[in-house]
């Protein structure tokens, strides 16, 4: 691990200017060349701190007065790169690969606090017919629409002490930053497991809510129970209820391409073995034998999630009912994380009440705000045991 040292800092302070340190290290943390535990607190402040080997010197606590308010022209320099390394280290925990769900959805911009979105009128197949000196037909948007969710925000804050600065509690502070990632991104991950194992039903259509998973002919059927993974057939099972399923206004077949298998641990072995075999037998009935053919499920990436099974028992189902609910389907075209802003961290002003009343050098606050939605669930079916 390389670590920057407060000389180090000096020198590239001294020679770059602050803007250029600032620059040249946020780069580093972006690209992956340096790390947040490069880091030490302390010799970031002893090194881009004016005068900051005195300053250091002020908050040793047995001066009684934790030193001076960082109010020195410059400070921006250290406050600015320890707000980065912070910030890379709630990315980092945000980010992790085990919060699985949450980068199968969509995720929408949005400005809005939930959103009426129409949808486009279908044209029946005649409609593209064009005679000789006919106007080409417009697709235009019809009267059917949805509604998504309230929008809510969440945010944690991670303050810097002075004291932590002094005793060098570099480990202490990306301890917190790390858990206050993880934290909204845990968050974040439930929410929108719930949207789509159908636990909270938030399909608004027409101005009807609608459960996500329905077993019924109309107006979808996209829930397949007594279909619990064991062979290739409970596959092509919800391969044909997805293609069944229809347009509601024309009537025609939706064009799903599934493109993503989501099962409990208990079924992860089984699933893995279905999509990974080289060839699939089958009774041959032209034949009267067995036939192979190469795997046409080869194609699916197989995604399994403790949170959900997780989130499954904590609705109301047994473990062994739990265990055996899995996916198939385009979630991307399914479910939306609709965003009014990602997660971000924002820096408090130096000097605050808080540098006063509780000796907090600077405060980092990490929020986001969003709420998952469903756009259409006749892109995902749900199979039980």
């Amino acid at each position: 691990m390389k670590t920057i040292n407060y000389r180090e800092l000096r020198r590239r302070f001294e020679l770059d200017g602050a803007a250029k340190t600032v620059e040249h290290l946020s780069e580093a943390l972006d690209n992956g060349e340096l790390k947040a535990d490069d880091f030490s607190i302390r010799d970031l402040a002893e090194g881009l701190v004016p005068d900051g080997g005195q300053w250091l010197r002020e908050l040793d606590p047995r001066n009684g007065n934790l030193g001076t308010s960082l109010l020195e022209d410059g400070t921006s320099t250290f406050l600015n790169i320890t707000g980065k390394v912070i910030e890379s280290k709630i990315l980092e925990s945000y980010n992790n690969e085990v919060f699985a769900v949450s980068k199968l959805v969509s995720t929408i911009p949005t400005r809005l606090d939930g959103e009426k979105i129409p949808g486009a009128a279908s044209l029946p197949d005649s409609a593209t017919v064009i005679q000789p000196g006919e106007a080409y037909p417009t697709v235009g948007f019809g009267d059917d629409y949805i509604e998504t969710p309230s929008t809510t925000k969440r945010g944690l804050i991670v303050p810097v002490t002075k004291e932590a600065v002094f005793f060098d509690r570099t480990h202490l502070i990306l301890s917190r930053a790390a858990e206050v990632g993880e934290t909204l991104a845990l968050n974040k991950e439930k929410r929108i497991l719930d949207v789509v194992l159908g636990v909270t039903n938030t399909y608004n259509s027409n101005g009807t809510v609608l459960n996500t998973y329905s077993s019924a002919s109309t107006p979808w059927k996209n829930l397949l129970a007594a279909n619990s993974l064991e062979d290739w057939t409970n596959i092509d099972a919800a391969e044909n209820l997805l293609g069944s399923i229809t347009d509601p206004t024309t009537n025609e077949p939706i064009l799903i391409e599934p493109n993503v298998l989501l099962v409990m641990p208990a079924k992860r072995h089984v699933a893995h073995r279905l999509l990974r075999a080289s060839e699939i037998s089958y009774n041959d009935t032209s034949t009267s034998g067995m036939s192979a053919i190469s795997n046409p499920f080869a194609k699916y990436a197989l995604v399994s999630s403790r949170l959900a099974y997780r989130r499954l028992i904590a609705s109301g189902l047994t473990d062994a009912l739990a265990a055996d609910v899995w996916f198939l389907g385009n979630f991307k075209k399914a479910f939306a994380y609709m965003e009014n802003w990602p997660i971000t961290v924002t820096q408090s002003a130096a000097g605050s009440e808080a540098d006063f009343t509780q000796d907090i050098v600077v405060r980092y606050k990490a929020s986001e705000r969003g709420t998952p939605a469903v756009i259409n669930p006749r892109y995902v079916a749900k199979c039980t045991g």
